[in-house]
């Protein structure tokens, strides 16, 4: 007596296909991650807030006090320049954003998962900066116009128009300044892996050494002021550059350079050090 068998099932062979790792996949990883944080929404919203109520405060309150300018002052009034005001807050939250997006894969161990992924390393790094420039720089141009359009009209009859001389250029320099301002803040994230020093190591070149240079003796002075990130990079979106400081496109090229330094510096310690 012969039992019959059933025949044995084949199981399907298993997928060992893995999914080559490009940089737009990196790219569209990095895209996620950004935006799957609650903070990352809450922190640029905060930036669009400061550059577009802060021109239109500023703008609502010179009309206001109008009268009480001086006419010295009123001859060199700036329109422009009173309705994009909100870029100097606008750089500290978006420098602190380009800090935790580095800094806190490192603080929660997430740094391995991505380095594991995409074992090549500078293409997270490179990711991680095109999304960060991209996002910051498309938020800012939109958030540079509504403010110059809502100070305009808080201005009244003290306002420009965009067809005015020179009153496009620092609309597009808002933009230009904050999305160099992220990357510098990526870069130092990478080189210094840690959250408290590399918001310290910004603001203190962005915002404190500026203002110990001003102690420098005099001779000194114009051979370093022009020369800082701050100094140099805002020559971009001012109207009228202060007096000793660099044109406007060599002082953003010196600004740009300062962002290349970190970068190249957080890229070397990124492929030399273990996450």
């Amino acid at each position: 007596m012969t039992t019959a068998t059933a025949p044995a099932t084949s199981r399907p062979p298993a997928d060992t296909r893995r999914e080559r790792v490009t940089f737009p996949r990196a790219v569209t990883s990095e895209w996620i991650k950004l935006f799957s944080l609650r903070s990352s929404w809450i922190t640029l919203a905060v930036a669009v807030l400061a550059v577009i109520g802060l021109g239109a405060l500023f703008s609502a309150v010179t009309n206001a006090h109008w009268s009480e300018i001086r006419p010295e002052e009123r001859l060199n009034f700036d329109p422009v320049g009173v309705s994009l005001r909100g870029v100097m807050l606008a750089q500290l939250v978006i420098g602190v954003l380009g800090a935790l997006v580095v800094t806190g894969e490192y603080a929660t161990g997430m740094i391995r998962s991505s380095l594991m992924a995409v074992p090549r390393r500078w293409p997270v790094l490179g990711a991680k900066a095109v999304v960060f420039a991209a996002v910051t720089f498309v938020l800012m141009l939109v958030s540079a116009f509504v403010a110059f359009f809502m100070g305009q009209a808080a201005l009244g009859s003290h306002g420009t128009t965009l067809g005015a001389a020179h009153a496009l250029r620092p609309i597009v320099g808002v933009a230009l300044y904050l999305t160099v301002v992220a990357l510098f803040a990526l870069g130092l994230g990478f080189a210094l892996r840690n959250t408290a020093g590399t918001i310290a190591t910004l603001f203190a070149l962005l915002l404190v050494v500026p203002g110990l240079a001003q102690l420098l003796p005099t001779s000194w002075q114009p051979h370093v002021l022009p020369y800082l990130p701050s100094n140099a990079g805002a020559s971009v979106f001012q109207v009228h550059p202060d007096t000793g400081m660099l044109s406007t496109w060599t002082g953003f090229a010196v600004f740009c350079a300062w962002a290349a330094a970190a970068l190249v510096a957080g890229l070397v310690v990124l492929k030399k050090r273990d996450a």
